[in-house]
């Protein structure tokens, strides 16, 4: 007997392909009269008996008459009950006939064996079509053909009753095929939806050459009418029955699968909320405010409580006070211009205090006497640290940017990398319809226009040859091959064979969504590469399974990915990648938009290349920042504009010298960490120049003006000295604090944000270091030369001294100052002003706090790219058009096979596998998809494999008679590439199957036929007489390095994800698959864990919170330490704490409002935040701290002596620099830098110079002061009572 010869992977055809058994059902020939006879329906008569024919194909066919049954022989009919236990006595089939029933009855048996009821069910639906002994009264002839001169069976009927087949569908409807991660009935019944479906699909006659049945069968669920006929009515068995109970993942109904434990809800961020009428209120808002009306309604109690007592009982100490701010002569000028040396007069400062002064006072006096000495010394230091920029290198790659060398999620890829193998490379192409621009609706996409233009595109890729030292690299040679020579391309191509000729002769556009609805089951629809192709990974735009209405083409060709790369074939990829992304921008591009489409297109190594085209991206906007922060600067320092001393009394080289001074300090922090072998990044290259320069233009501008405000009087020497004990002790503490702010940042887990801080702070370190030293001397150095009457950029040349004295009386106050003193400060002296100030501010931070949890986590991948990047179309792309989600893979770890060990029911998914198998589980997770983010059962290489060594899976695995494996009867050495047809009589006819049920012990292998198996499973190729072989789908699911012991070191299920279209679906199925993972390990005492390309990007975002809180707390805690330490006030310092949360509070809540994601990036601009706001406040605050008089007079003295600075020097500073950013090309510094850092400046802007006065004026600390007796008292006996 000849069977057709069928491809690899014909298997996973329909269950057309089993419906051959029909052609086995036979009729004797009688008589020539017999054939025109009436036909017989009684019991012990026959329909249809022997073989009167063959078609073209080699399918065989039935003779049409009738006849009785007949009794075999007693080894024909233990053959017959072996497969067909229903059948006894007489049958209406001949052994030959029989044979060639069970070598069809293989191909079905690999996809249903796993649930022994549905394969039982299946079996008795053919068993009793060919050999049932009452055949007629169920099986009626109803058309003849001729062939060879015999007629032979064209179409019958099978009246079957509906109990029958619905009991058979019942049964089947969720047996899974795990290689497909699909469905055994879309193999075996088309994607049938119920049982009706199901026999329309096998009764349909199949064309010669393609699978099925060789004659129609008209399925009918009663009989004629007054006719002996009675439909057949078998009983059938249920999945969930005792005796041939399926597994729970094919069949979850049955009561034994009933979940013992449900899984748990995905993680929600708040779950307390409650509805007012139509609006949703959470707690947190709520909480909010309740908590608001509470302090508000407090405050303005104890405000007026507090104000009715101070109209009552009046200071006694502030008359005083007032007259001794009122008086003239040279203490009253003292007071109001020289604020560091007057209250060091009258203060009892503590040793900390003390020192810094003292060495403020000698240091300034010191450096004034040598100002080229600290210049060169400074200098030099530095220069020597940025040597190491001769081993300066970037880092570019995404997964050293962005992921912790030792996060799990690192640890997980590795081992799946090392283990199994890792995951290939992507290069893509969509193609996609453009929306009407009327309707908004895009048109279909699956046209034979478009369908020919992709032949064209792919024409074009084919002929791609990428340049690796002086060598091409062809796709073919890079590409990933599972079967055979052929790319696994997925492609709507592939349909066609990736030929064009075939276009025309499969049938064009309607061959195509034939394919779309029978893609696992018509064999005409396989890949190139043999395998089927899910149309939902290869069309994009549509919605549930209605593919015929896509709107895009998805067409990606997997590559090849080497771990190591030793042999540089990850190089050679790189090089064809590169080629492909110059083919897809310079041709393909043109011809897709040519024909009213648009192209999108990534590689492999897309993001990789753009991040490094980035680092020159915004080279001019940061030459930019710098050129107008270098202008502002030049103003700024200088004094009031008067045309005819503006050359002497500018400040351009000043300001110039500044910063070169801080790209010194920049370029010292990158030589530093270069020459210690830490690699920078785009974003220290691109953001800390800017960062430094903002905060050391503002110390800048504080240590000019503080020199400025020295009277003119006394000595160079003395103001320098003065000038730093002001100032000195704030700066050091403001640039601790931001140094302290930074170092905290090195502790986020994302290396990018933790190189960046860990260059910051010394960037800053350095900068403080130059500012306090060589800009000090340059200080000095202009002082002499507008002394020396030497014009700004020019100091070689001198003027006349008549300008000289219009320099010296140039020192009026000016506009700001003017402002901070007349109106700003007494404005915010008014009680009203004082009560509005604290509600509304008091408002914003608990509204900020409120909106916090709604701060969304993740990192969008376009954000980080350049606004021109081409991958910001291609991830619009991917978030609009894609359907399917990325891989999921469940990795066991230390499986241990033995007969012994419980670990294989543990694991496995058919019959006899625990109810809570992790397969089962894997199984019943995807049947809430919207919790699990898991869309499908994994495929299991265990299941296929103990199917595979099934002794009733008679066709996979077999053995010669010396004991060597033995391929299926379609496959060499059996059945050759030259034969047409496949004889079961050739070199394979004494191979016998590997196992009889007495071999296994309750139907699973010892450990030793375990160990020897398996390696033949993996490389047995699929077929059509045996689907379930290994190779190709599980050639990388099992690690056998050392498993002859006992124990599979590493091993995957696969399945996939929902597609994923936010960065919260992201995150979220990370967590839920972790939690499942955990579940399932403590359950089954196994170590699992979950593997998914995307995991170590977003594996920090699981505990971001937690990250961005405890590095907050503890840099804000750092802070008050260091304020503590040098203002030994922890009053003080418990009211600058208390402005920085508002300020970190209301800066998080603008980010939601913006809708700025939480990331590390973000979470290092709130902490950086932090060390920025120091500046906003730590300088009014010391101010405040070092003046005299009550509450509301020292509010009023720091403002006019400090609020000018912290405007200009600090605030606009900031805002110059930060307001070029908005024209950078990169997402990542408008969103990230522009946006958040403007949101700093104006909410610390006005927390500093609005809020912190009106809190400093109602609860600030006392005064350091006892006493003011020595008003008179000389300069130099001020300073010696200060240090004493």
């Amino acid at each position: 007997m000849a069977i057709p010869r069928k491809p690899l992977l014909t298997s996973l055809l329909l269950l057309q392909v089993m419906i051959s058994f029909s052609v086995l059902v036979s009729a004797e020939l009688i008589s020539s009269l017999n054939s025109h006879s009436a036909p017989i329906h009684s019991n012990d008569y026959c329909a249809m008996y022997d073989i009167c024919g063959q078609r073209t194909d080699g399918k065989v066919l039935n003779c049409p008459y009738g006849s009785p049954s007949v009794k075999p022989d007693d080894l024909f009919s233990a053959k017959i009950q072996s497969l067909c236990p229903t059948i006894t006595g007489s049958v209406c089939c001949t052994e030959t006939q029989f044979d060639t029933l069970r070598s069809q009855v293989q191909q079905a048996v690999p996809f249903l064996v796993g649930c022994p009821a549905c394969l039982r069910n299946f079996l008795n639906l053919f068993c009793e079509l060919s050999c049932s002994p009452n055949q007629s009264l169920f099986i009626n002839v109803t058309s003849v053909a001729e062939v060879g001169g015999n007629l032979t069976v064209d179409g019958i009927d099978y009246h079957i009753t509906d109990m029958f087949g619905e009991g058979l569908y019942e049964s089947c409807k969720e047996v899974k095929f795990g290689t497909m991660n699909t469905r055994a009935i879309n193999f075996v019944g088309g994607g049938a939806q119920n049982f009706r479906e199901w026999f329309a699909f096998i009764g349909q006659k199949a064309q010669p050459g393609f699978p099925g049945s060789p004659y129609a069968i008209n399925f009918r669920s009663s009989s004629p009418e007054l006719s002996a006929m009675a439909p057949m009515n078998l009983s059938t068995y249920s999945c969930g029955d005792t005796s041939l109970g399926c597994s729970c993942g094919d069949c979850p109904s049955s009561p034994a699968c009933s979940s013992p434990e449900p899984l748990p809800p995905p993680h929600e961020e708040d779950s307390c909320s409650f509805r007012i009428g139509p609006l949703k209120v959470r707690c947190i808002e709520l909480s909010m405010a309740l908590l608001y009306i509470l302090l508000v309604s407090s405050f303005f109690g104890w405000a007026t409580f507090s104000r009715t007592r101070d109209i009552t009982q009046p200071d006694g100490s502030s008359e005083s006070l007032v007259r001794l701010l009122e008086g003239d002569g040279i203490n009253s000028e003292l007071k109001e211009s020289t604020l560091g040396v007057k209250v060091k007069r009258h203060a009892h400062l503590s040793p900390v205090q003390r020192y810094m002064a003292s060495f403020y006072k000698s240091y300034g006096s010191w450096i004034a006497r040598n100002p080229s000495l600290v210049l060169f010394i400074s200098v030099a230091i530095v220069l020597a640290l940025s040597s190491g920029l001769f081993r300066f290198k970037v880092e570019t790659r995404p997964e050293k940017l962005w992921v912790g060398p030792s996060s799990k999620a690192a640890e997980e890829k590795k081992f799946f990398d090392s283990h199994l193998s890792p995951f290939y490379r992507i290069e893509q192409l969509i193609l996609a319809t453009v929306p009407d621009p009327k309707t908004g609706k895009a048109p279909r996409i699956v046209t034979e226009e478009n369908i020919l233009l992709l032949f064209d595109i792919q024409e074009k890729v084919d002929q791609i040859r990428g340049n690796y030292s002086g060598s091409e690299v062809p796709l073919t040679d890079i590409c990933l091959k599972p079967l055979g020579e052929d790319c696994a391309t997925q492609s709507i191509l592939q349909y066609f064979k990736m030929d064009l000729g075939n276009y025309d002769e499969y049938g064009g556009i309607e061959h195509a969504e034939y394919c779309f609805q029978h893609y696992t089951s018509s064999e005409l629809c396989l890949s190139a590469f043999q395998a089927p192709v899910d149309p939902s990974a290869v069309l994009g735009g549509f919605s549930g399974s209605n593919y015929s209405e896509a709107t895009a083409f998805v067409i990606t060709y997997p590559v090849n990915n080497i771990v190591g790369d030793s042999s540089n074939e990850n190089a050679r990829a790189i090089a064809w990648e590169k080629s492909f992304i110059q083919l897809a921008k310079k041709e393909l591009l043109s011809m897709v938009q040519s024909n009213n489409l648009t192209l999108s297109f990534s590689s492999e190594s897309s993001i990789e290349e753009e991040l490094k085209r980035e680092s020159t991206a915004d080279v001019i906007t940061i030459a930019a920042s710098y050129l107008v922060m270098f202008v502002y600067i030049s103003v700024t320092l200088g004094d009031a504009p008067q045309f005819y001393t503006f050359f002497i009394s500018s400040k351009v080289l000043l300001g110039l010298s500044g910063v070169v001074l801080v790209l010194l300090s920049v370029l010292g922090s990158i030589g530093f960490f270069s020459a210690v072998g830490v690699k920078s990044t785009l974003i220290i290259m691109e953001v800390i120049p800017f960062l430094v320069l903002a905060v050391g233009v503002d110390n800048m501008c504080i240590l000019v003006r503080a020199v400025k405000r020295q009277p003119r009087d006394i000595s160079l020497e003395d103001r320098i000295s003065s000038a730093l004990v002001e100032v000195g002790p704030s700066i050091t503490l403001a640039s601790l604090s931001e140094v302290l702010a930074f170092a905290v940042g090195a502790f986020v887990p994302m290396p990018a944000c933790r190189i960046f801080s860990m260059f910051a702070a010394l960037a800053i370190l350095l900068d403080f270091f130059l500012q306090i030293t060589a800009f000090v001397a340059l200080i000095v150095f202009d002082c002499k030369r507008a002394a020396d009457n030497r014009i700004d950029c020019f100091p070689c040349v001198k003027v006349s001294s008549s300008s000289q004295e219009s320099v010296e009386g140039g020192s009026e106050p000016g506009f700001l100052e003017r402002y901070m003193k007349e109106v700003h400060a007494p404005v915010l002296g008014l009680w009203v002003v004082k009560m509005v100030v604290v509600a509304v501010f008091l408002a914003f931070a608990l509204a900020s706090i409120a909106l916090s949890p709604r701060l969304e986590t993740g990192l969008e991948q376009k954000i980080v790219l350049p606004r021109d990047s081409y991958l910001q179309d291609y991830f619009d792309s991917l978030a609009e058009y894609l359907r399917v989600g990325p891989p999921l893979y469940f990795v066991v770890k230390d499986y241990n096979y033995s007969l012994e060990s419980r670990h294989t029911n543990q694991l496995c998914s058919i019959s006899q596998c625990n109810s809570n198998s992790l397969l089962n589980e894997i199984s019943r997770a995807s049947q809430t998809p919207e919790t699990s983010y898991i869309a499908k059962p994994a495929a299991s290489w265990l299941d296929d494999f103990l199917v595979w060594l099934s002794p009733e899976a008679f066709g996979c695995c077999r053995k010669f008679t010396n004991g060597s494996y033995c391929p299926p009867d379609d496959q060499p050495p059996c059945c050759t590439a030259d034969d047409d047809i496949c004889s079961l009589d050739g070199i394979c006819r004494d191979c016998t199957t590997c196992f009889r049920h007495s071999d296994l012990v309750r139907d699973r292998p010892s450990t030793a036929q375990f160990r020897e198996k398996l390696p033949w499973f993996l490389n047995a190729l699929p077929s059509a007489d045996c689907a379930k072989g290994g190779h190709g789908a599980y050639t990388n699911s099992v690690d056998l390095k050392g498993y002859e012991t006992g124990v599979i070191q590493a091993s995957e299920f696969r399945t996939y994800h929902t597609p994923l279209n936010t960065q919260g679906d992201y995150v979220n199925s990370l967590r839920a698959a972790r939690e499942f993972s955990s579940r399932m390990s403590n359950l089954l005492k196994i170590e699992i864990f979950p593997y998914s390309v995307f995991y170590i990007f977003f594996e920090q975002y699981l505990n971001i919170w937690t990250v961005a809180l405890t590095n907050l707390a503890i840099a804000i805690g750092a802070i008050f330490v260091v304020c503590l330490l040098i203002t030994s006030s922890a009053w003080s310092s418990a009211i600058i704490v208390l402005v920085l949360v508002m300020i970190l509070a209301d800066l998080m809540g603008v980010m939601v409002v913006l809708g700025i994601q939480l990331n590390a990036v973000s979470v290092v601009n709130l902490i950086m935040s932090i060390g920025i706001a120091v500046e906003f406040c730590v300088h009014i605050s010391h101010a405040f701290l070092m003046s005299n008089g009550n509450r509301e007079q020292r509010a009023r003295k720091a403002l006019e002596t400090m609020g000018a600075s912290v405007f200009s020097g600090i605030t606009l500073t900031k805002l110059v620099g930060v307001m070029v950013l908005c024209f950078a090309r990169s997402e990542i510094f408008v969103v990230y830098y522009f946006q958040m850092y403007l949101a700093l400046v104006i909410i610390g802007f006005l927390h500093g110079l609005v809020f912190l006065p009106v809190i400093l004026s109602l609860a600030g600390p006392p005064q350091i002061y006892l006493d003011t007796e020595e008003e008179e008292q000389g300069r130099d006996g001020a300073s010696s009572s200060l240090l004493n």
